[in-house]
């Protein structure tokens, strides 16, 4: 509902510079005549550009202010709140208090003209969509208003006409329910438009922020300890703490990112207190402690401030909260701790930044998805506190962050908001009818870091593409410069995209000539970068540090990347290879397009052409389980034309295939060339898009697989040379990341192998981290595909 960006050192340097700068008019008078030219020539060069749809630093729209509406004195006095089974805080079924009770809406002639009136009232931006049928369950009470037909342009839900307020032949079964926008209008301010203290009714400010009054606090990051502070009306106010709970501080501290609260000390901030006289707002707080969102708690009795604007204590809000490990507080400069998840029982996978993703529970050594039946903030938040984070931003459902491949562990979660773990809260144990179509997901919040203000992309044509530029300190100053392109690859695009906050990769570039970027960027500041993919930051990552070496130099040879919101997963279904492989003694003279393609083993080369060769084959089924299509990273008019299999390559290598002793030392291999990507099959409802036959485009649709069987060429491992024993068999899909992904440590199968010399078993097939750590590490091998590329 509100923003609640933490900014930090913007805080304190705006405070010092509103006590020493001078003021415009004095600081114009120093400018001379020519530098006033330059600036007036600069406005108007920047204007003439402005219908390009980009201009410079893509700045947002300026906001109109908010403005109290004046309502004539005959206009129904209403309030709004949204309520019911909530996804995210500023959505809900659309409830009205009127004559003394809450009630509902009806979505009957209901449209986007209304869903924007609700909205604006409750001081949103806009209206994104609404929804019918009571989405977010059945209210109670009278149903106030039906056949509402709103023009978008009403101050109040009550000026739209319908069949009179309390007139309705609904049911709340046609509970209406909007999603506005999570932006504030600027200068919002809360207004209590009816005589009496309307009780649950939903807080609604312009920003919220927790300011750091002292000076050990304002070095640190992120943002811990510091005055609670409400912006309404457009000014930041102190609450008074004569009604504040320890609730009330564990919704604070969950919402910036924190998974709990502690206690601090009071002294210190009494002595600040009389030093500064705080600007109280003029409400209280009343929250249960469950809530995600301070906007979903309830506003409290009026403040009782003394005569000299003082409240009954005297002193400010003050909360003290604990970080996760994964952001111990830092100095400025000290961005050095890299995010490493160390949770047993809970996970999260596919999201694009820290905080995000499919969640999925540890249970009898096997780790599975929750159903999203009555999925709601409630449970997703338990899981956000669990892992480290605050509370949850938005609880998804409908595999919206990937789906998975192992079981359905949990079913109807329903949390108190208070557990310490998603496996303590109760849960139906069948799961008939669910499918990982219908598997959850959360976004949580996590605490500004100020990562974002130490990276940019700069000369693209978009917001999400360009040079990347880093600020780095050089001679005891903070300069921007570029990123040396050498060895620039999939892993440090993908950091570089998360620290953006841009989502996934979609490309990463080693020269970027066609993206000037910024002239006084141009020198390498950083080189030799390389990253595992899960860090929050570039700086994170392994780099040269103050040692540069970059040959080519940064200018055209910098690195550059471009991001996407989406990306594909595959994953293997390992049960597919487990039941389809099989031994074959093949005739050399009948592997010759093989050989050409080394698909055979080394030893190959030095028998006659009337021998065998034996090989293990077997079929391999891989999905998309993603959320857009996987698509090779060659165009088609550079595909390779192979004459003997009479076929196009589309990727270099698209699979490896090993054989490992039980020691982990790799005793045969094989590969396969994507000669064909294509949608084999796919889920119900989803229709093919990609076909190779005729030259076709290639790639693999998001709910479809691709399936190479187990008679193709070079869908093998050549166990000519194998001595008989026990072994680990293992298949890595897209192991050189030439096309992003949203989660790689699934592109990995294992499986146990034995071989007597005239038989095979293949048995325990799974994916990688599909299993608990203590079982993995029984296969040697790889842990997983994220560790294969340096």
């Amino acid at each position: 509902m509100v923003k609640v960006g933490v900014r930090e050192r913007e805080t304190v340097l705006t405070e010092l510079q509103q006590e020493n700068k001078p003021s415009k008019m004095q600081a114009s008078h120093h400018l001379p005549h020519c530098a006033v030219l330059l600036l007036v020539l600069l406005k108007l060069t920047q204007a003439q550009y402005e219908h390009l749809g980009y201009p410079l630093g893509y700045p947002e729209p300026e906001q109109e202010q908010y403005t109290a509406p004046e309502l004539s004195p005959d206009t129904p006095r209403i309030q709004l709140r949204l309520a019911g089974d909530k996804r995210k805080h500023n959505e809900g079924r659309v409830e009205v208090f009127y004559n003394g009770a809450w009630g509902t809406v009806c979505d009957d002639d209901f449209s986007t003209h209304a869903a924007q009136v609700v909205c604006r009232e409750l001081g949103y931006v806009e209206a994104i969509s609404w929804s019918p049928s009571s989405k977010y369950g059945k209210g109670e009470g009278p149903i106030w208003f039906d056949n509402l037909h709103c023009t978008g342009k009403e101050k109040t839900l009550a000026l739209c006409p319908s069949n009179g307020i309390g007139i309705s032949d609904c049911k709340h079964t046609e509970d209406v329910g909007v999603v506005c926008s999570d932006k504030r209008i600027p200068g919002f301010k809360f207004v209590n438009t009816l005589p009496n203290h309307v009780e649950s009714l939903d807080i609604q400010v312009e920003d919220v922020r927790i300011r750091p009054i002292l000076s050990s606090y304002r070095k640190r990051i992120p943002v811990t300890e510091g005055y609670v502070e409400i912006k309404d009306g457009g000014q930041w106010k102190q609450i008074c703490n004569a009604e504040w709970t320890q609730s009330n501080s564990r919704v604070i501290c969950g919402m910036f990112g924190f998974p709990a609260e502690r206690k601090y000390n009071a002294r210190v901030y009494k002595m600040f207190a009389r030093r500064r006289k705080p600007t109280y707002w003029d409400f209280s707080v009343n929250c249960t402690g469950s809530e995600a969102h301070l906007s979903s708690c309830k506003l409290g009795q009026s403040a009782i401030l003394k005569t000299n604007g003082t409240c009954t204590d005297g002193l400010p809000v003050v909360v003290s909260c604990v970080p996760g490990r994964a952001f111990a507080p830092a100095t400025m400069t000290g961005f050095k701790k890299a995010f490493r998840q160390e949770q047993a029982l809970v996970r999260l996978r596919g999201g694009a930044i820290v905080g995000e993703g499919r969640v999925e529970v540890l249970k009898n050594g096997e780790w599975g998805t929750i159903c999203d039946d009555k999925w709601n903030l409630l449970s997703a938040t338990v899981v956000c506190r669990e892992l480290g984070f605050g509370t949850a931003k938005e609880a998804l459902s409908g595999g919206r962050l990937g789906q998975g491949m192992g079981p359905v562990h949990m079913n109807e979660v329903e949390c108190t908001g208070f557990e310490k773990s998603i496996t303590e809260c109760s849960f139906n144990k069948e799961f008939l009818g669910c499918s990982h179509e219908e598997d959850s997901a959360v976004r949580c919040n996590i605490p500004a870091m100020g990562f974002q203000e130490r990276l940019r992309l700069s000369g693209g044509r978009n917001p999400y593409e360009g040079r990347v530029e880093v600020l780095m300190e050089k001679n005891g100053s903070l300069v921007w410069g570029t990123v040396c392109g050498e060895g620039w690859g999939t892993m440090e695009a993908m950091v570089v995209c998360r620290q953006l906050g841009l989502g996934f990769a979609s490309n990463a570039f080693q020269e970027t000539w066609y993206w000037p970027g910024q002239v006084g960027a141009d020198a390498v500041v950083m080189s030799g970068v390389r990253c595992s993919g899960t860090e929050m930051s570039l700086s994170h990552c392994l780099h040269h540090g103050a040692h540069l070496s970059c040959a080519k130099g940064g200018g055209r040879f910098a690195a550059g990347v471009s991001c996407s919101e989406t990306a594909p997963d595959l994953v293997l279904n390992p049960q597919v290879v487990e039941e389809t492989t099989y031994m074959e003694d093949r005739p050399m003279f009948m592997l010759q397009c093989a050989y050409e393609e080394n698909c055979l083993a080394s030893t190959s080369g030095q028998v006659p052409a009337n021998s065998y060769r034996r090989l293990l084959r077997f079929s391999s089924q891989i999905h998309n389980n993603g959320q857009s299509d996987f698509k090779p990273k060659a165009s088609r008019e550079s595909w390779v034309w192979h004459d003997c299999h009479r076929h196009y390559h589309s990727m270099e290598v698209f699979t490896h295939y090993d054989l490992y002793s039980l020691n982990g030392t790799k005793v045969a291999e094989g590969h396969k060339a994507s000669f064909c990507l294509e949608d084999s099959e796919c889920d119900e409802g989803i229709e093919k898009r990609y076909e190779c036959e005729n030259f076709g485009e290639q790639g693999i649709t998001v709910g479809c697989w691709d399936t190479y069987r187990h008679d193709i060429d070079c869908q093998w491992v050549d166990i000519s040379d194998l001595v008989p024993g026990d072994y680990i068999f293992q298949i890595v899909i897209n192991p050189n990341y030439e096309v992003p992904e949203s989660d790689y440590t699934n592109n990995i199968v294992k499986c146990r192998f034995r071989y007597n010399g005239q038989r095979v078993w293949t048995y325990g097939c799974h994916n990688g981290g599909s299993i608990s750590p203590e079982t993995e590490l029984t296969f040697p091998g790889l842990l997983n595909n994220q560790v294969t590329h340096r």
